[in-house]
């Protein structure tokens, strides 16, 4: 029954602002709104900008308009924004200032430890220059709510935290079609396709792994792996190469050093965020090589979800919270951050001569994904969420319905 309080009321506005395009941006920001708006229609209303402060990019000063002429600001009860926008730092804690001004309720989420950038990072000059972990600081400070993946992230950031401060898990929208390709078989009988889905800022982690694969080629053969990365950046026909190819770059020389030779490769380009469930579907085995440092042990088990949907096992540095789905043996394996390349070979090498035990991991880690990870199962979370932190920080929001979602009893 729906509650009689939300019935003949306004619906709650929110105002989401991603901060940009990119996969962060879509598993936290687009596709959760996007779903709240398909599951509680009654309930909610969203409009989304990612240049909320109508920021002129055209001027050279980059000119804002006044504040009081922000007319989405006027209307929405909540404000959603996450990580550093794209117009940089100073434009993200001035959002928040701008929400603020206009009465919203503020949440901010980030699914990166922004304060704590290891050395190796390619961004970490730019953030020690732009003092984004000291900006990022400030916004947790002056958020209603803030809102992480998991627990290690949470105690990391807790002491910097204001208002109300949570743990939203990634999840997917199992619902679309990029998660409803068919299973691809390999091209042949007995080849496993061991799968690595991987960004732009993994150098320190892809040096994990480097030797891993030319050992494991000489115990089970290359003729029956596939070594398939995921990610490269494409290059358009006249388009200028820029930084991100670069890092692509490198790691196909510390790959190529670690195959010695070998030929059992093969490197596809990255994918829209809508894409994604693609590549899993061209998958037997995935890897999750980490760097043990506090960036990545703050990092989501979002490829546990994507894994589990197409019933791929996954073998992981134990880095993270990979420990709350992976269980050795039953889901996948974790490697312990620090053990020697052995002992990911010894692990290859048994779930890729042991079709059985790969297939039943998959089969677990698909019925823990099924449960915990759609979208379409826990996005009412974030509403109850609201609820819960809307009353512990006494906060009346400006619709009708705000004021009675804000008031509701358990």
């Amino acid at each position: 029954m729906k509650d009689p309080l939300i019935l003949y009321m306004e619906k709650l506005k929110i105002l989401c602002c991603p901060a940009n395009d990119g996969g962060c941006s879509y598993y936290r920001a687009w596709n959760p709104m996007q779903k709240l708006e398909e599951l509680y229609p009654d309930q909610v209303e969203i409009r989304y900008d990612k240049n909320p402060l109508k920021l002129d990019e055209d001027s050279p000063e980059g000119a804002m308009p006044p504040l009081d002429t922000l007319e989405d600001m006027k209307w929405a009860d909540i404000m959603m924004t996450q990580n550093i926008m794209n117009y940089g730092g100073p434009y993200t804690a001035r959002l928040i200032g701008a929400a603020k001004e206009h009465g919203c309720f503020v949440h901010y989420d980030t699914d990166d430890l922004l304060t704590d950038l290891y050395e190796g990072h390619r961004l970490t000059p730019v953030y020690k220059e732009q003092k984004l972990d000291e900006l990022t600081k400030f916004v947790y400070h002056h958020a209603d709510l803030v809102t992480v993946t998991q627990r290690k992230f949470a105690e990391r950031v807790k002491e910097y935290c204001g208002g109300v401060l949570a743990i939203v898990k990634n999840a997917i929208d199992y619902n679309l079609p990029c998660w409803n390709v068919p299973k691809s078989p390999p091209p042949y009988k007995g080849l496993v396709r061991v799968g690595w889905a991987g960004g732009i800022h993994h150098e320190e982690d892809v040096k994990e792994f480097a030797s891993v694969p030319h050992f494991v080629n000489q115990r089970v053969g290359s003729n029956k792996i596939s070594w398939d990365f995921y990610g490269c950046p494409p290059l358009a026909p006249g388009e200028e190469r820029d930084w991100q190819h670069d890092v692509w770059d490198n790691y196909k020389k510390i790959m190529m050093r670690g195959l010695k030779g070998h030929k059992n490769y093969n490197i596809f380009n990255a994918a829209q965020p809508s894409d994604y469930g693609g590549m899993f579907a061209r998958m037997d085995l995935a890897i999750a090589p980490l760097q043990m440092n506090n960036f990545n042990d703050s990092k989501s088990e979002i490829k546990v979800a994507e894994c589990g949907r197409y019933s791929i096992p996954l073998i992981a540095s134990n880095v993270g919270c990979y420990d709350e789905t992976i269980e050795n043996g039953k889901t996948g394996y974790l490697i312990d951050p620090g053990a020697p390349p052995r002992e990911w070979v010894r692990i290859l090498t048994k779930v890729i001569n042991n079709k059985k035990h790969r297939d039943e991991m998959g089969r677990n880690l698909h019925d823990v994904t099924e449960k915990y990870f759609d979208l379409n199962k826990v996005a009412g979370y974030r509403l109850e969420l609201y609820r819960e932190a809307m009353r512990a920080k006494n906060h009346t929001l400006k619709s009708g319905l705000a004021r009675a979602f804000n008031n509701k009893d358990d």
